[in-house]
């Protein structure tokens, strides 16, 4: 379950990633306009928004995929616009990053997919190393079965689970899930909130999901953060976020559980 870190002050715990005064514009629109944001060891922070609020171009600048236009972010103490090269490589091996669209390569079988991760940041790994951990995260992910499938001969939840396992097997200290329920039935959206939180559990996992999915919001979030016009409008619980008057808040939580009669 969410939240299986204690609670505490927030001037207690650990801070892996801190974002002050974020802000990014394309071709003069403000995308993102002054995000302060923290998250700390061990949680999985839900950040929502509606389609086109600026939830993926955060945690792109998050992961060094962009360039913040200003502001700071700082991911496991390091300025990640400031690193470059091979200290950035090796900062990126940390984060692990979970692409809505899975991101596999369509020419390689699963096995494939999983090795090509090791072979490619983990040089010094025999041949029989890797071949334990890919069975270990084929296991972790409950896809052990599908190891010589290729990607066209999986289902939607199936590609999740294995776009996951990949960005597992390097053991990343932090996990970015890019609308993880994205175009999955409610029953498949399920067990992927489920793997999440077994992520958390058994990798010890530091966590941002960003999804528009209330349900995959309060399924696995230790925290949630309301984006809305390039801010952060509202932080806390589920219930922290939703008990509220707010006319933004109340919205957002109607368009996912009201539906016209």
């Amino acid at each position: 379950m969410p939240g299986t870190i204690p609670v505490k002050d927030n001037a207690q715990r650990e801070t892996v990633i801190s974002v002050r005064s974020l802000r990014k514009s394309f071709e003069g629109v403000a995308v993102l306009n002054g995000i302060d944001l923290d998250v700390y060891k061990g949680e999985n922070l839900v950040v929502l928004g509606k389609s086109g609020s600026g939830k993926s171009v955060l945690i792109k600048i998050i992961s060094g995929l962009l360039k913040a236009g200003s502001g700071s972010v700082t991911v496991l103490g390091e300025d990640i616009g400031a690193v470059k090269g091979k200290e950035l490589q090796r900062l990126r091996l940390k984060i692990g990053f979970s692409f809505q669209s899975s991101a596999l390569y369509d020419s390689m079988t699963v096995c494939e997919n999983l090795e090509f991760a090791l072979v490619r940041n983990k040089k010094e790994m025999s041949r029989l190393e890797i071949d334990k951990a890919v069975k270990k995260v084929l296991a972790d992910v409950g896809l052990s079965s599908s190891i010589d499938k290729y990607p066209s001969e999986l289902s939607g939840g199936q590609t999740k689970r294995i776009g996951i396992a990949r960005t597992l097997i390097l053991y990343p200290e932090i996990m970015l899930y890019d609308e993880p329920t994205a175009g999955l039935d409610p029953v498949t959206s399920m067990e992927i909130n489920k793997l999440i939180n077994q992520v958390q559990s058994e990798y010890k996992t530091s966590s941002i999901i960003i999804t528009h999915d209330l349900t995959c919001a309060k399924t696995t979030g230790t925290r949630l953060a309301m984006l809305s016009e390039g801010k952060i409008l509202r932080q806390g619980t589920f219930d922290e976020v939703f008990n509220t008057n707010d006319a933004l808040a109340k919205s957002f939580y109607d368009y996912n559980f009201i539906t016209e009669p």
